[in-house]
């Protein structure tokens, strides 16, 4: 229905045009223009942004800011024929004698402290941190086993895996990277003659390689750490010489038992971390603590002035 005689209204009432009534100012929109015009047609006025810089801001920060891990080999226990909670372990007589003189360095309240040193001698019992060793030791010490599960999954010295019985430890930090031959050389010629890479056992059970962080014998870099034992001052040559040694020491049978292991230390000869060239600095006068400290009691022994 019409009122008036005016002519028919090309829009209903709610058809509305935003070009011409809200934003007179402006063409209508295109929508083949460029994504520019668009971002200045629909951009925030000054005041809200103005606003938005003045909206309370959280009082705190994510948990972590790292990249994604994509394996959770740390932090995990998947139960395994070898590795779960139905195999029993027990301390031996031997252990359990050190064990208790571990615990006397603590007091009994607060015994939960021998957690560290009593999970390595799990270790070195069982050959590696499982998870029937941890229970073991929460047990011994009254704990949750989980807090127990927390310090093994922490440290890396604890392997809860099987390792090889000779457990080699590369480092590969800048000093061992830039000291000697460099530390690349090394992991090269271990690669070559054990037949495996990092992270891997030898099929014979003799050898598991990994790469490490640093093991603080920079000034003799490169170096690795075989079990308890470092070795330093390496070259490709010296290194398959020590790993040739220790293979024929495990074994050799009958007259060849007695297989000669190189001894731990600088394989240049060096004494511990001495400067290779010699001393250079106090030559004059050589240090004597007999005379050049003081005496037990020889303030009080001075009369007072």
């Amino acid at each position: 229905m019409r009122i008036g005689s005016g002519p028919t209204p090309s829009k209903t009432p709610r058809q509305l045009d935003f070009s011409s009534n809200l934003q007179p100012h402006l063409p209508p929109i295109d929508p083949h223009s460029s994504p520019a015009m668009a971002s200045k047609l629909f951009s925030v006025p000054r005041v809200g942004r103005q606003l938005a810089h003045q909206l309370p801001k959280p009082q705190y920060r994510a948990f972590s800011a790292g990249s994604q891990r994509f394996s959770d080999s740390l932090s995990v226990h998947r139960n395994k024929p070898n590795n779960n909670p139905t195999l029993p372990f027990k301390f031996s007589e031997q252990n359990l004698t050190l064990a208790d003189e571990i615990l006397k360095r603590y007091p009994p309240q607060y015994k939960k402290a021998a957690v560290m040193p009593l999970l390595d001698l799990g270790q070195r019992q069982h050959g590696f941190t499982s998870i029937s060793v941890m229970n073991e030791v929460a047990r011994m010490l009254e704990m949750p086993p989980m807090r127990v599960y927390e310090v093994a999954t922490f440290y890396t010295m604890y392997n809860r895996e099987p390792v090889g019985k000779y457990f080699v430890q590369i480092c590969t930090t800048t000093p061992c990277q830039l000291g000697g031959c460099g530390s690349t050389a090394i992991v090269k010629a271990i690669t070559e003659h054990l037949g495996i890479t990092p992270g891997h056992t030898t099929e014979d059970g003799l050898f598991t390689y990994i790469e490490v962080e640093c093991l603080g014998a920079c000034v003799n870099a490169p170096m690795v750490q075989i079990n308890d034992d470092y070795y330093e001052d390496l070259t490709p040559e010296s290194i398959k010489t020590i790993l040739t040694a220790l293979k024929d020491a495990a074994t050799a049978t009958g007259a060849g038992a007695g297989t000669k292991i190189p001894a731990p230390g600088p394989a240049s000869g060096r004494d511990t971390c001495e400067n290779s060239a010699g001393l250079t600095n106090l030559t004059e006068v050589v240090w004597n603590p007999e005379t050049m400290m003081r005496k037990d009691n020889a303030l009080d022994a001075a009369p007072k002035q």
